[in-house]
């Protein structure tokens, strides 16, 4: 073989030598998950003028929640996560999800970026010496961008359950045991969380939910809605200087607004109404409370006739997926409720009982939608020691006022 052919073939041969390095197969690089409900984005220390008082470690956070709007698809929600003073027990602390009352629907009024009011902080105190770490969700479309889909219960279900997933994903010292507890809006979204978690976070273990003036809204009531929508607001002390259910309707009106941009608020409002419900959207709830007040508006002048009607697709996303939970229930319902009628919340209790939830029921003489909450505490830690203990509950669906 001559020069030239040696190097024709050595040539060849280590041409083939490369191809056959090149088609070797490398190991595949490691997958990277992508973003779901429930994930920690992050976290940092809470500023201590927003945390409770005599607690431990305090953050906020942000995490990925399932759209409530459209069902599908992830977006950011802010929360605090508060844990008690000192070491965790072993195991880590239990935790409770809580659900915050009505805010208003602008962004800036999250409660992660405010203070707690004086009854909160007294009452999520006393979870805490109780020994429960407290995950308290902002709610989709507050402290982010977006809408705030107002009263929404598959919304606020979501939010409260991934929040308490994120949590247990990245705050060291918690432990998978879960209260769901929750005022006004905030004890719908408890409801609903306990109603969603079984098909949509059976990863956790959740013991019993806790509601104090639980809103309730049920096609019969709809129904009832839209054939008498024009009684007079409420004859209390509250009333007589503000109906805060023309602030709630208001409210419900411009966050259906926000998401349905077909919506005209003159067919559900009256043209009296019309500055306070331009202000729903950009205010929070004591400022639209106050300008309620400026303008008298009652249920009477600012509501139209055929507003129920109107706003039937919001109504709907308020209703329960359903009545039968699979833990207990705690409704602590003030007689002198007219932010939430007492009536109502009742109601719940009978279909709920009746739908094979177990309730137990307690009804507070005398006490309004916020005297209730703290009323409740000495009820609510009996029941919460007896569902953390795994003991028997004793139903109770027809309470007598105390």
């Amino acid at each position: 073989m001559n020069t030239t052919k040696l190097a024709r073939c050595a040539a060849i041969t280590l041409g083939t030598l490369a191809l056959s390095a090149c088609a070797t197969t490398l190991p595949p690089s490691p997958a990277i998950p992508l973003p779901a409900a429930g994930d920690l984005v992050k976290s940092a220390p809470l500023d201590g003028k927003l945390a409770l008082p005599n607690a431990g470690t305090s953050l906020s956070m942000t995490y990925l929640s399932t759209n409530g709007i459209t069902g599908s698809g992830t977006i950011p929600v802010t929360a605090e996560v508060i844990l008690p003073p000192g070491q965790a027990p072993a195991g880590g602390w239990p935790i409770v999800a809580w659900a915050h009352g009505t805010v208003g629907i602008a962004s800036q009024c999250a409660p992660s970026l405010n203070p707690y009011t004086p009854r909160n902080s007294a009452y999520l105190s006393e979870w805490i010496k109780r020994g429960f770490a407290i995950v308290a969700t902002d709610y989709q479309g507050l402290g982010t961008s977006g809408v705030h889909p107002y009263l929404n219960t598959r919304a606020e279900a979501y939010n409260v359950l991934d929040s308490v997933r994120a949590a247990l994903k990245g705050v060291p010292g918690l432990s998978n045991k879960v209260m769901i507890v929750g005022q006004s809006q905030g004890a719908g979204a408890a409801f609903a969380a306990a109603a969603f978690a079984p098909q949509y976070a059976p990863d956790l273990n959740i013991r019993g939910t806790v509601a104090t003036g639980i809103p309730y809204m049920s096609p019969q009531i709809v129904q009832a809605m839209m054939a008498s929508n024009q009684k007079k607001s409420p004859k209390t002390k509250q009333a007589a200087s503000v109906d805060p259910v023309v602030a709630y309707g208001l409210l419900i009106g411009a966050s259906y607004g926000g998401i349905n941009s077909s919506f005209d608020p003159a067919t559900a409002f009256t043209p009296k109404a019309m500055n306070a419900y331009n202000a729903a959207s950009k205010v929070c709830l004591t400022p639209l409370l106050d300008e309620v007040k400026k303008d008298h508006l009652t249920q009477r002048n600012a509501f139209r006739p055929d507003m129920a009607k109107v706003l039937t697709p919001a109504l709907k996303t308020m209703m329960y997926p359903t009545l039968k939970l699979s833990q207990p229930l705690f409704v602590g319902t003030g007689t002198a409720d007219v932010d939430v009628a007492t009536a109502g919340q009742l109601a719940l209790v009978h279909d709920a009982c009746a739908a094979g939830t177990l309730v137990q029921a307690h009804l507070y003489k005398g006490k309004d939608h916020s005297g209730a909450v703290l009323t409740s505490l000495p009820d609510s830690e009996i029941f919460t020691k007896a569902v953390m203990n795994g003991e028997t509950l004793t139903p109770q669906c027809s309470p007598v006022a105390k």
